[in-house]
């Protein structure tokens, strides 16, 4: 799985600011092993019960971008083997009823389409010739069809018919577009043509798809069959102007034969994710009571498909659940969510007794130490993508006594022989309200506490998320580079109940800034940091709070601002999620509330700003618009503050989903505190 290639490594990574000998060595984390980190992700459980099949996700630097395969991890922990495997996707595995054939998604005949791969022979078929974005593959109980949910683009209507014709061989500019939708660009899709996802079956053997639902709506997510392999159950919201709806969703059923739907819920909240326990009588979603507060936790739901009111099984757990899967013999369900950081794997039983299996899930975010992961039900526990702060995520089997038993070693090769940082938690009282708040330091991988060393405060975005004790590439590149960095979960985070989370509801930023200085102040006090090297960096809400800090404070000797939100007023009319943002996180639209939305904007400080400032972000991201960046960067420049704008190509919100825009963040952040890192300036003098 390795394509490392010095010679063009070479020529496309940045210089390091400060290379030690150690590092030069290859004994700490380097650049260029981001173009080199695997993961797992995606387990599905084979026929034979003793074994699952995962994505196995990497780098590729010829093509810059994610390879990835399916392979096969025996529970026994016995040697892995790839069933599918090579330079083109595999992804999305989904094992047939009777367990004897995969249905899988794969580019290697160019375009991606689904194809069926007969286990026992390993002849493979494939069954489409689709021209759009496909997704959400499902088998029919009996084995027979596989429906699958894709964009169907809407008739166009053009506002005007009256061009001239054009004269033969003319060179015209072409034809204009004209948007009439609320929702008409997307980050990472761009502008895109009005279309309307829809649910289609094909035969498992190939043929002609066929669509089973009409009309303008939206029918996407999980696609769970009934028993009887006569309906399908979906989330949607079938209604006019459903784009204005907000959160809101209801769980469906469409007849396969007729397409006739009718609708199985009607509550006042989303409802999404349907999945039919073993034996066929329950379905089983998530969802939850919508009061327009800006972080609402998911909350796992049963009902009797005969009919019956839902059943909240976990209304006791102030914690989202991330994602849910029946137990194999259908008498309970295991459900993971966050804790103070972790995220764990619980088994709950119909009447909402929970006991947690384990706390390690995690390891999928990459650049960042995010909560995440997957898990799949086998028999006697699960098999979870395993948290581990010096490993991404490898697959770990979690029985009865909890502890995990390794079942793959992907990065052994790469990170095996490395000293990586070492990541301890750092918890301490807020100095707004006497809270407990998280937060974990990274320290050098020659780390001495007799020394002083530059402290990086690292800020995640969200602001709706949790950082927790997880591998990060990012950071673990910073502490190679000497610098000691402080991460955590101010208020505002998840993971520590709806509460805590919604302390920023309508008031972001706030006093979430004295959460983060309350951070660095505990990191100061353990005696080892150089008060004078102080930087700070984050992105996207992590991006919002780097702005906000130089605002309201010049303690800092550079700032390195990602991917940021400025000005609430432009902001709200301009990022491709609009219709959610005034409705929920703001105190009002900008016509309503154009003061309080000032007020809370980074940009309406930025006169008190002293601090040097780069500001990153994506060409081409939608979420938070360039229009953003450079409003600060003139109004810097304007100031005579020292400032540098940085724009990351082909990039939207993701800035770093391609290995070398990775290097790229890390490459430029760490120069950027290099040039300002008040120990070298000194040494220059002398």
């Amino acid at each position: 799985m390795r394509l490392l290639k010095s010679a063009i490594l070479a020529s496309i990574i940045l210089a390091p600011a400060a290379v030690s000998d150690d590092a030069a060595k290859g004994k700490f984390i380097e650049l260029e092993d981001m173009f080199n980190i695997e993961y797992a992700a995606g387990p599905q459980l084979m026929p034979d019960g003793k074994s699952v099949v995962y994505e196995r996700r990497s780098s590729d630097i010829m093509t810059d971008g994610t390879r990835i395969n399916l392979w096969v991890a025996p529970l026994d922990g016995s040697a892995q083997h790839p069933l599918l495997s090579g330079e083109k996707q595999y992804r999305s595995p989904r094992l047939s009823p009777d367990g004897t054939r995969l249905a899988y998604i794969s580019n290697e005949e160019g375009s991606n389409q689904l194809y069926v791969r007969w286990l026992k022979t390993g002849d493979t078929a494939r069954l489409t010739n689709l021209q759009d974005g496909f997704g959400q593959i499902a088998w029919a109980p009996d084995g027979k069809s596989i429906a699958f949910v894709m964009d169907v683009e809407a008739e166009k209507k053009p506002l005007f018919k009256g061009m001239p014709a054009k004269p033969e061989g003319a060179k015209w500019a072409g034809p204009a577009k004209v948007i009439e939708a609320a929702e008409y660009r997307g980050d990472g899709q761009g502008y895109f043509d009005v279309a309307y996802s829809h649910i289609y079956v094909i035969p498992a053997d190939g043929g002609t798809p066929r669509q089973v639902t009409s009309g303008d709506y939206q029918h996407g997510g999980r696609l769970a069959w009934t028993a009887d392999g006569k309906e399908i159950l979906f989330g949607s919201l079938r209604i006019k102007d459903a784009e204005y709806a907000g959160r809101e969703s209801e769980l469906y059923a469409v007849n396969v034969e007729t397409g006739d739907i009718r609708q199985l819920t009607d509550r006042k909240g989303p409802d999404f994710r349907p999945s039919i326990s073993p034996d066929g009588k329950r379905v089983a979603w998530m969802g939850f009571d919508e009061d327009t507060r800006s972080n609402r936790e998911n909350k796992l739901y049963v009902m009797d498909l005969s009919g019956g009111k839902p059943q909240a099984l976990t209304d006791d757990l102030d914690r989202g659940i991330n994602d849910f899967e029946w137990a194999l013999d259908g008498k309970s369900l295991y459900v993971s969510y966050d804790d103070h950081g972790k995220a764990l794997v619980a088994n709950v039983d119909l009447k909402g007794k929970r006991s947690v299996l384990t706390d390690e899930l995690g390891g999928q975010s990459i650049g960042r130490p995010y909560t995440s992961g997957e898990f799949v039900a086998v028999p006697g526990g699960v098999v979870i993508t395993m948290e581990r702060t010096d490993r991404p995520a490898d697959l770990a089997l979690v029985g009865k006594g909890g502890k995990p038993k390794l079942l793959t070693a992907l990065n052994e090769d790469l990170l095996g022989h490395k000293t990586l940082g070492k990541v301890e938690e750092l918890s301490f009282k807020s100095s707004v309200d006497g809270r407990d708040i998280q937060f974990w330091t990274v320290t050098p991988p020659d780390f001495d506490p007799t020394k002083k060393y530059p402290l990086i405060l690292e800020i995640h975005g969200g602001p709706f998320a949790a950082y927790g004790p997880a591998f990060s590439a990012e950071l673990q590149a910073f502490a190679a580079k000497g610098y000691v960095v402080v991460y955590g979960n101010p208020r505002g985070s998840t993971s520590y109940g709806e509460d805590f989370s919604n302390l920023i509801d309508r008031d972001y930023p706030s006093k979430d800034y004295n959460d983060l200085m309350d951070a660095v102040d505990a990191t100061i006090a353990k005696g080892f940091i150089d008060e004078e090297r102080l930087f700070v960096t984050g992105g996207s809400g992590g991006g919002v709070l780097s702005a906000w800090i130089i605002g309201h404070t010049d303690r800092f000797r550079a700032a390195a601002v990602v991917k940021p939100v400025i000005n609430w007023l432009s902001f709200s009319l301009t990022s491709d999620g609009y219709l959610h943002y005034s409705k929920y996180w703001l105190k009002g639209t900008p016509w309503d509330e154009p003061m309080d939305l000032w007020k809370h904007s980074p940009l309406a400080y930025v006169g008190n700003v002293k601090t040097p400032t780069m500001i990153m972000t994506g060409e081409v991201d939608y979420r938070t618009p360039m229009s953003e960046t450079e409003q600060y960067y003139q109004a810097l420049k304007y100031r005579k503050i020292d400032a540098a704008m940085v724009k990351i190509p082909g990039a939207s919100h993701g800035i770093a989903a391609r290995p070398s825009n990775l290097v790229q963040k890390i490459g430029h952040i760490l120069a950027w505190f290099e040039r300002y890192d008040v120990k070298k300036d000194d040494a220059k003098k002398d």
